[in-house]
């Protein structure tokens, strides 16, 4: 089992996503921190030319920095009328100062009258798991299939939940909240897919 010395850093300084990761792994026993909390975090440079690469280099820089186990993911949205766009740059699709809410307005602006039937998209999610000589160890990913809205639903979430609508319940993220999120969100099933992982890692004589 996990004991409450084990800390685990979420390669994280977004409070929603740290909010998020926390709910999900608190019934495990482990410690968890995140950037915000942390006194000299990296500026990590999201220069990959992946999800999976991104998420890589948050983790494994920012856990030999800290000399902590870091677990980061990159994840964003791909939709299928812009051939799988914004992708890695979801975070500055309209900039790199860019608001969620100008991000979304953006989106909307580049699918313009696309067709409701061709607004299909998906939200992507890669996790990796460092330990503190930066050595990768795990990693998993997942994704939540949905559509683009015509305009924003709802004020939970972050990102572009107002305008992903989950298709078999006609609501978007922003519409069903934080409980349902974290049942079907690709960042939930990606770091559930991480759990066994985790665990069996902290099991080890190497984690500390």
């Amino acid at each position: 089992m996990t004991t409450a010395t084990q800390t685990l850093v979420l390669g994280t300084a977004n409070r929603h996503k740290g909010f998020e990761l926390t709910e999900l792994l608190a019934p495990y026993g482990f410690q968890v921190q995140t950037l915000a909390e942390m006194s000299d975090p990296l500026d990590v440079v999201e220069d990959g030319d992946s999800f999976a690469a991104n998420a890589q280099a948050k983790a494994s820089q920012q856990a030999k920095h800290l000399g902590y186990w870091v677990m980061a993911d990159d994840s964003g949205l791909e939709v299928d009328a812009l051939d799988g766009a914004p992708g890695i740059y979801s975070a500055r699709y309209a900039g790199m100062s860019s608001t969620d809410l100008g991000n979304n307005d953006h989106l909307l602006a580049e699918l313009g009258d696309t067709p409701r039937e061709k607004r299909t998209a998906r939200y992507y999610c890669h996790v990796a798991l460092a330990d503190p000589t930066g050595t990768v160890r795990a990693e998993s990913a997942a994704i939540c299939r949905g559509r683009i809205r015509f305009e924003p639903a709802g004020t939970n979430g972050f990102g572009y939940d107002p305008l992903f609508e989950i298709v078999e319940l006609h609501r978007t993220f922003g519409e069903l909240g934080p409980r349902v999120k974290a049942a079907l969100s690709h960042r939930a099933r990606a770091l559930r897919a991480m759990v066994p992982q985790l665990i069996e890692l902290a099991r080890g004589d190497d984690w500390s």
